[in-house]
């Protein structure tokens, strides 16, 4: 416990934020030097490093997150062997930095969303809700000698909340503005939204997953093209959007259902890009990426219309000005020019443009997050998450 409240009490500390997300494309670790906390969180980005997973991994990944297809010792082992792959990316990373694992004060790791389940159902009585990220912090902590926080989403569900989206938080605390009202579109798997309106309090931040992210769009690179994602949205920028498919998918009941709200692969997962290109199978491979890749985008638009817009325009707040897009989302050229079209009138950018790196931002909340945790502050938005009341977030570990 001395441990910890000297931790909570340093006034600087270098931390390592770490991401797997629903893509499974490998393991993102940043270190940053992160000062002060809550609204004077000041953060010092020092080095970041992608480390990709093992050949096969990924795939072995996805038929565990599939109910159909997972099997419980796969699960069990998988929780130990992502600790362990994570501490090897702790490892990479120091060495990388040229910084002692002993000179590092914190780890946060989000762990690897194996299913999420945040609509509630009776079991025995009882309404459950209920998640599931492996890559024990417990396990990754005795590897690194290093404290480590984890397991983020279970205490906001405990508070009948979603457990997600947990980016808005770390959005609210670095990137609210008095000037402008702003959205940072965060593009994984998933996509995600936050939306501050100028001179936001942290009760006013509106955040939800829109839709798929590039996880439809890496499914069917993989079945029509062989590959794992389109690079610079090439496939797409040399087809066509089809209005037919566009009205089918803009029918996908996630897209128009009001927040809070977070999906993941159970929904947007390998049944549903099977319908998709069942129903599809005439067109042209290449409109079928344009397509699913414009879905995307104006599947964001569509919630930002309907849920964010008139709620800050009701309450005398500016016009969305800027639009900052995250993840790997963000290199996808066709992706960023339908965001474009559609959001006519908005400077559409990545987040470079906010001093952050598109690809490290989401590792950095889970590092930001971590020291909300240490630091004793609540870190969910129950607006955002549907939780009854805000609340400190994660499973502390010690080395």
């Amino acid at each position: 416990m001395k441990q910890l409240f000297e931790l909570s009490q340093k006034p600087k500390k270098l931390v390592i934020g770490l991401m797997s997300g629903t893509s499974v494309d490998g393991i993102d670790a940043v270190l940053v030097e992160i000062e002060g906390s809550g609204t004077d969180t000041r953060i010092l980005q020092l080095d970041f490093i992608t480390v990709p997973f093992p050949a096969g991994f990924k795939a072995f990944v996805l038929r565990n997150s599939q109910t159909d297809t997972s099997d419980v010792s796969d699960i069990t082992r998988l929780n130990f062997l992502l600790a362990q792959l994570y501490a090897k990316a702790v490892k990479a990373l120091c060495k990388h930095a040229n910084v002692a694992p002993d000179e590092v004060d914190l780890i946060g790791s989000h762990g690897q969303t194996i299913h999420h389940l945040p609509d509630k159902v009776e079991l025995y009585n009882e309404r459950i809700a209920a998640t599931l990220q492996i890559g024990d912090p417990s396990v990754l902590a005795k590897l690194t000698g290093i404290v480590t926080i984890g397991d983020f989403r279970v205490a906001d569900m405990a508070f009948g909340g979603q457990g997600a989206p947990l980016v808005p938080y770390f959005d609210y605390l670095l990137f609210r503005s008095d000037k402008a009202s702003r959205a940072l579109l965060n593009i994984g798997g998933i996509a995600n939204i936050t939306y501050l309106p100028d001179r936001c309090e942290a009760s006013e931040v509106l955040a939800f997953d829109t839709g798929p992210g590039n996880m439809v769009v890496d499914q069917i690179m993989k079945i029509v093209y062989d590959k794992e994602y389109d690079e610079d949205g090439q496939i797409a920028f040399s087809g066509q959007v089809q209005e037919d498919m566009t009205d089918y998918l803009m029918k996908d009941e996630y897209v128009t259902a009001a927040p809070p709200k977070s999906t993941g692969r159970e929904r947007y997962g390998s049944s549903y890009v099977s319908d998709i290109l069942s129903k599809f199978s005439k067109l042209r491979k290449e409109d079928i990426v344009a397509t699913v890749t414009d879905f995307t985008a104006r599947a964001v638009y569509e919630n930002f219309n309907r849920f964010l817009s008139p709620t800050a325009l009701q309450k005398g707040r500016s016009q969305l000005a800027e639009l900052f897009v995250s993840g790997g989302g963000a290199q996808n050229k066709f992706l960023l020019h339908s965001l474009g079209r559609y959001f006519a009138g908005t400077r559409v950018a990545v987040a470079e443009n906010l001093g952050i790196s598109s690809d490290a931002k989401e590792a950095i909340c889970f590092a930001v997050l971590a020291n909300e945790t240490i630091s004793g502050n609540p870190a969910n938005l129950p607006q955002v998450t549907g939780a009854s009341k805000r609340t400190v977030l994660g499973k502390i570990c010690l080395p």
